[in-house]
């Protein structure tokens, strides 16, 4: 191709430059825009046109970016991500909704007892949560502000911390020490690591084991056994009297609940500020 033009293409024929290099064809790149195939095809045309270069390969079945398209795509990223971000900076609003995701239990327990107070600071933004299955379902999850568990190192993302989690024995009210105790399975510390940091005699082995911190309060809210349970997420039951903490000691572990976030999603000032808000809120003493 002969160079036709100078300087900067016009903005929207570089849009669906990226969204065809990043998505792999004309055919996305047009569902993305609400455009056809055709529309996206010509634009693309106009742009190669104008630089004077190919920047895909047409064939048969589908296209793919040429050695010049493979060197302008990130640039193009790059600039598009950097206008958007300034744009904001400048000219955005106030966010208007703000969307967490987590385990259910971790909602329930961290988000829920704390939404009258994000309210009062912010009483205009919607608050949103989802719930997820599993703490794996989380990197797969398309909403990216997040509550995790974990020691707040997640590659790819900032992490604020909430809570560290620290584990004490708890029961039903009535229930005293030597009642049978409930087996936690899974990363967090266990009996026999209760007993030898806090000194206390071994336990005797669990009858009833099961494999999440939920499933282990609702057992000892039930009357069920002893629970070594997370003081962060059993606050609301201990509050409301369901639960209630022995006069044992308690272990702080190496973990925690931290509400994190895609370090490139958070740009604008007014959304960092909100997400702060948020934790703060969060962190905030009953």
């Amino acid at each position: 191709m002969d160079r036709k033009k100078i300087g900067l293409p016009p903005l929207d024929w570089l849009r669906v430059f990226e969204a065809a290099g990043r998505l792999g064809g004309f055919s996305a790149a047009a569902r993305e825009f609400g455009l056809t195939q055709a529309a996206v095809s010509q634009r693309i045309g106009n742009l190669e046109a104008w630089l004077g270069r190919s920047l895909f390969v047409r064939e048969a079945r589908g296209v793919s970016l040429t050695v010049e398209g493979e060197s302008y795509l990130p640039l193009v990223q790059e600039s598009l991500a950097a206008l958007e971000r300034n744009t904001e900076e400048l000219f955005g609003k106030a966010p208007r909704e703000l969307r967490v995701a987590g385990l259910g239990s971790h909602v329930n327990a961290l988000v829920i007892p704390h939404v009258a107070g994000f309210r009062q600071r912010h009483p205009r933004v919607r608050l949103v949560t989802d719930s997820v299955a599993r703490r794996s379902s989380l990197d797969e999850e398309r909403t990216w502000l997040q509550i995790r568990f974990g020691r707040g190192a997640w590659p790819g993302r900032e992490a604020g911390l909430i809570a560290p989690e620290v584990l004490a024995p708890m029961a039903m009210p009535g229930m005293d020490w030597g009642a049978p105790v409930i087996e936690l399975r899974g990363e967090r510390p266990g009996w026999q690591d209760w007993c030898r940091v806090t000194g206390q005699p071994e336990v005797a082995p669990a009858m009833l084991s099961v494999d999440s911190m939920e499933h282990a309060l609702t057992a000892a809210r039930l009357g069920l056994g002893i629970a070594l349970g997370s003081l962060p997420l059993a606050r609301n039951l201990l509050r409301a009297g369901q639960l209630r903490r022995l006069d044992l000691p308690e272990m702080t572990t190496r973990d925690g609940y931290w509400l994190t976030w895609p370090d490139e999603r958070v740009q604008s000032r007014k959304l960092k500020a909100l997400i702060g808000d948020f934790l703060e809120t969060l962190k905030a003493a009953d």
